[in-house]
């Protein structure tokens, strides 16, 4: 029976071993056939080792699902000790009380060994149980469109290993008898019953053994044949998508969009007639993307966090991060034959292979004649940019970068996009603005105030004594509820006595919309204008109102040669009101109390960008408020839909983004009604700010609060389509939070004189 068991072990292992050998110089081969990418990817080593350790052995991105990350992390942990429970395995088959040369029995190894396998036996346990309710709840669960049999293999795999690593110990106790002890065996010494017969222990621990190896290399011989299963490679890949992440800091992926790169450096547009006509803008075909990008698509674990945050699949549209990204992985490798064969012997390559690098990578799914696309264009178009995806993602796939560039090739190579944003890129390039309004308009808000606002170029030669530029962005420029918040804005800073200047006509669009379009032209255009612009004023601080504003000037512009130090404006007026220089007041006694106000994170303030606190912040210093805070918030805050030029695009599939986020808006604020009629404390969520007025919402109004002019119009649309059906109170309005903020500190001027006082 040994020699069989010996036999099997051996040859399984040279089996086992050689097939995952012949899986990694394939996934190899097909990442070689992605684009070079630019040294950035291994800028900081330093800080790059540091994170790879800090996210994959502490789990950091896992453990934004807590329960779910600690049951992984113990199953990861597991995974890792299998190399020492696997060598002493393959003594064990050659000699039953074999035990690992100096550790094997020392009491510190063998009592973590035996929690951590008992920790990951609750753990596996406890995953497989998630992942069949988590599937009852059908297309809204994360699994759903997962691989189910790959994942039902590995969890069967761990759960096996882990009961033979259970059993093997339980053996060895007995086996050894009066040379151990219960000290050396704590929680394996009681699975067996006592009196067992040496022989038949040792023959026990053989068998164990052996199946233990026979699962092992089974696991790595399907990993070998199967290479697109993420579920099983993730496990080794995984180490060197964190480590390639665009950041060497840590940051997923989010912020700025990065340039189209050509032969690994960003594309110089001022050179763009010196390029050749075959060199792709973006990407149009699998093997345009880089091998990062290969390597995103080999990675996916197929967990679907993603999905699970994704507006767009939120929302019954075709659009899942995860199966878009499952289905570019299982293309590359499909067609990576035919791109790794010499061009004279394509046509000797198998027919499913030719057939599939025939499909377009963008194309409809469906259709009677010719190949299926890839990635049909609905896919494509749902996006909003959001970047939840991205943040979820614990491998640090970069979904957002990847969609955009097949969209930069739609546009610029093919001119296949939707037709509503033929007006959009009218307006950008004509008139400088996606509204299409002319420039001398776009200092009209400010005529209804009443002070001066200062124009550079006119009432100021720069800015050189000035202490911000007031960036006001075209939605506050041209947009009326926009202008209302950047009117407020003005007038608080008026109020505070901080200096600032606009640059009134001189100012464009930044080309946040043009980008996101994939219409890099566009954005290239208004960025390089801009660029001179800023330079010609001198500007260094500035202070905007629109979140992709903040992100393009912030993050963007240095692309193009621009480093500015760009704020929020609820960043610098959360710092006003803390320095006293705005005073909120609270309403008069007698008065209806004041708002209910419930708070939606901007995507590009919160996520791209982090602010987070400051909005929050500045909430919870207007005295006589009450605080909601919506269930989904912060980093899993929902979608307004109005990013990735989606505002500009009509939504004609699922339901309305903005309608999904309006109703949770309405439902905190009812709940937080009802809890205040009731007299009880007020339930925040543990967010509430530290000057809200439990209680005080009974009979006043109810505000949704934001801090972003595309989040506004979103919001103000489906609160508007809810008041029309009766679903919410007409008390109820959509404001930003200068607004709010200025209604509090008008109440410190106190009341209008009497006419004729």
């Amino acid at each position: 029976m040994r020699i069989l068991a010996i036999v099997l072990s051996l040859a399984a292992s040279v089996v086992g071993f050689g097939l995952f050998s012949y899986g990694i110089t394939r996934i190899v081969a097909v990442l070689r056939t992605g684009r070079s990418l630019d040294g950035r990817r291994r800028d900081e080593p330093g800080k790059r080792w540091a994170h790879l350790l800090t996210e994959t052995i502490l789990h950091t991105r896992m453990l934004q699902w807590k329960p779910i990350g600690i049951a992984h992390w113990f199953v990861f942990v597991a995974f890792a000790a299998l190399l020492f429970s696997l060598a002493t395995a393959y003594g064990q088959v050659f000699d039953p009380a074999f035990a690992l040369p100096i550790i094997g029995h020392w009491v510190v190894y063998e009592w973590l060994s035996e929690i951590i396998a008992w920790l990951s036996l609750l753990g596996i346990i406890f995953l497989i149980i998630y992942r069949q309710v988590n599937l009852r709840r059908g297309r809204s669960s994360r699994f759903f469109g997962s691989n189910l049999g790959q994942a039902y293999y590995i969890e069967a795999t761990v759960l096996s290993v882990v009961v033979c690593v259970l059993l093997l110990r339980a053996c060895e106790f007995q086996l050894l008898g009066e040379e151990t002890s219960v000290w050396h065996f704590p929680l394996t010494n009681f699975l067996l019953p006592a009196g067992l017969s040496y022989d038949g222990l040792a023959m026990a621990i053989t068998i164990i053994a052996t199946i233990k190896i026979l699962i092992s290399m089974l696991m790595l011989s399907i990993f070998g044949l199967t290479i697109t299963m993420g579920v099983g490679w993730h496990r080794f890949v995984a180490w060197f998508n964190i480590w390639f992440k665009r950041e060497s800091s840590g940051k997923p992926a989010l912020g700025a969009l990065q340039p189209i790169m050509i032969n690994g450096a960003p594309l110089d547009f001022e050179q763009l007639e010196d390029i050749d006509d075959d060199t792709p803008l973006g990407v149009g075909k699998v093997e345009d993307f880089t091998w990062k990008g290969l390597l995103d698509f080999t990675t996916c674990t197929e967990c679907g966090r993603c999905q699970s945050q994704c507006p767009a699949w939120n929302t019954e549209k075709p659009l899942s991060p995860k199966l878009l990204i499952t289905g570019l992985r299982d293309h590359s490798y499909a067609k990576a034959p035919y791109l790794q064969a010499a061009e004279e012997a394509r046509g000797g390559l198998a027919t499913a292979v030719q057939e599939e690098a025939q499909r377009p990578l963008v194309g409809p799914i469906q259709v009677e004649e010719g190949f299926a696309g890839i990635v049909d264009p609905d896919v494509l178009w749902s996006c909003t940019s959001c970047g939840a995806c991205v943040q979820q993602c614990p491998v640090d796939i970069e979904h957002v970068d990847h969609i955009m560039d097949m969209r930069r090739y739609q546009v610029m190579i093919d001119s296949e996009f939707p037709t509503e944003l033929n007006g959009l890129f009218k307006g950008l390039e004509k008139k400088g603005n996606p509204w299409n309004m002319s420039a001398r308009k776009r200092l009209e808000w400010a005529k209804e105030l009443e002070f001066e606002v200062p124009v550079v170029g006119e009432d100021v030669e720069d800015l050189t004594g000035t202490e911000y530029l007031f960036w006001v962005g075209c939605a506050g420029a041209y947009e009326d509820r926009a202008k209302k918040t950047t009117q407020a804005v003005a007038e608080l800073l008026h109020t505070a006595g901080v200096s600032f200047a606009v640059l009134g006509n001189g100012e464009t669009c930044t080309g946040d919309p043009a980008r996101r379009a994939g219409n890099e032209f566009v954005f290239q255009q208004l960025a390089m204008e801009n660029a001179e612009t800023l330079r010609e004023a001198k500007a260094h601080k500035v202070l905007v109102t629109c979140a992709h504003c903040l992100n393009t000037l912030k993050n963007e512009y240095p692309q193009v040669g621009v480093d500015l130090e760009v704020v929020h404006h609820t960043q610098l007026l959360n710092r006003l009101v803390r320095e006293g220089k705005l005073t909120p007041v609270a309403p008069p006694a007698g008065e209806v109390a004041g708002r209910t106000i419930t708070y939606h994170d901007p995507c590009y303030l919160g996520r791209h960008n982090q602010v987070y606190d400051p909005p929050r912040e500045l909430l919870g210093a207007i005295p006589g408020t009450t605080y909601a805070e919506m269930p989904r918030n912060r980093e899993r805050s929902f979608c307004c839909g109005a990013g990735g030029a989606r505002m500009w695009m009509e939504e004609k599939i699922g339901t309305r983004i903005n309608l999904n986020r309006t109703d949770e808006a309405l439902t905190a604020l009812n709940s937080q009604l009802t809890i205040a009629d009731s007299g009880s404390t007020a339930a925040t969520n543990g967010h509430a700010p530290a000057d809200a007025t439990p209680g005080a919402a009974a009979g006043g109004n109810g505000a949704i609060a934001t801090g972003c002019p595309f989040c506004r119009v979103m919001l103000s649309d489906g609160l508007t389509a809810r008041q029309s059906e009766g679903r919410a109170a007409e008390s109820v309005e959509v404001l930003d939070v200068a607004q709010l903020l200025l209604e509090s500190v008008h109440r410190s001027k106190g009341p209008e004189p009497a006419e004729g006082s």
